[in-house]
Formats: C-alpha cells, sequence, structure tokens
C-alpha cells in the first residue's frame, strides 16, 4: 500500500495550533480561520485561498462553504462548529460581508495591519504557517497540505469511514485518501514503544 508523505498534526498539537493565534489582529483572525478551513472541510490550500466572502453562506441555519476545487470543480461542504466560530470572527471583525466579490483570504498592507483586496497567495500561505507553527512550538514542519492530512486522519480515527472521508475530501478515489490516512503512524509507534529494556 502506498503511503503518504505528508506531515499530518495530532489533534491535540492542531488545537494548540489554532489556539496560539492572537485573534485581536486582522492576521490573526485570518490565519486561525484559513488553518481552521483546511482541517475541518479537508480543504485543498488552492481551493480555500480562491474562496470569495460569498462561498461562505447560511443554508438550514448552518454556515456552509463552497470550495473550488481542482478543475472548475465546486464542493459544498457545511462548517464544523469550530470552523463557523472561527469564520464568523473573522468575517464580521474585518468587516468582509460588504463586499461578497472580493477575495476572502487577502494579504496585509505593509505597515497598516490591514485586510488589503490582494489574495493571499500559496507560498505567504505557507509561511504563515510555518512561522505559526515555530510560535506555537510544534517540531514538526508541516506544510499547507498537513492540515488537510490532520483533519481526515483525525476524522478516521474517530470511527468513522474512508467513503465518507474521502466524499469530504473530494476525491475520486478512497485509494487517494488513504495517502492522508496516519493512523497506521500511531500503531507504528505504540509498537516500538512496547519495545522495553
Amino acid at each position: 500500500m502506498k503511503v503518504g508523505k505528508t506531515p499530518v498534526l495530532d489533534p491535540e498539537e492542531a488545537r494548540t495550533l489554532l489556539d496560539s493565534i492572537d485573534v485581536t489582529t486582522a492576521v490573526g483572525k485570518r490565519d486561525r480561520a484559513l488553518i481552521a478551513l483546511m482541517v475541518y472541510s479537508f480543504a485543498r490550500v488552492g481551493a480555500a485561498l480562491a474562496m470569495k466572502v460569498e462561498d461562505v453562506y447560511v443554508q438550514n441555519r448552518r454556515l456552509w462553504v463552497w470550495l473550488h476545487e481542482k478543475g472548475g470543480k465546486r464542493h459544498e461542504m457545511p462548517c464544523h462548529h469550530n470552523l463557523e466560530t472561527y469564520l464568523h470572527v473573522y468575517i464580521d471583525g474585518c468587516c468582509l460581508a460588504g463586499d461578497p466579490k472580493a477575495h476572502l483570504f487577502r494579504t496585509i498592507g505593509r505597515g497598516t495591519g490591514e485586510l488589503t483586496l490582494t489574495p493571499l497567495p500559496q507560498a505567504n500561505a505557507y509561511v504563515m504557517i510555518r512561522r505559526r507553527a515555530l510560535a506555537a512550538g510544534i517540531g514538526t514542519k508541516i506544510g499547507n497540505h498537513s492540515f488537510r492530512a490532520t483533519g481526515i486522519t483525525a476524522y478516521l480515527k474517530n470511527g468513522d469511514t474512508l467513503e465518507k472521508a474521502s466524499s469530504m475530501a473530494n476525491h475520486a478515489s478512497t485509494r487517494t485518501t488513504q495517502l492522508y490516512d496516519r493512523r497506521r503512524d500511531e500503531m507504528s509507534l505504540d509498537e516500538v514503544e512496547r519495545v522495553v529494556i
């Protein structure tokens, strides 16, 4: 079986990372919302960064996201309650709702600390994630894709099915989803620890 190489966080590390972000600033609100979106909806970073403000919407009294996936596909997902909170804090706290056609995740103006209208590039998202992980004391060398793998692994560890995870991740095949399943890593670590000398 092929195994993925993307570094993942365990749920405690992901929680530590999200909780470590100072959300009294626009950049903190943005960063926490972006990381949470990738963790809770299994979104690819490219799909998250392509989102417009209007792609976060209410349906059946819940917040949903509309992700712009590879090949022009659009993928709708209901929000986890934590993600819903973080998106509200970001959108409401940064007054983004008034411009629904604008990009949801944007750069921060030099010296201003305020959001610009320029979409956040993937390279900048990577630098932000590395900086946030370092500040939170996380040694794992994570990248943009780590959050997709982290969310999928946490979902599967809670007893849910590979088929459902595949659908949520918008994968064409469960074989692709298996690349993100790192439950075997934990099993291997548990087995190694049984070598008592």
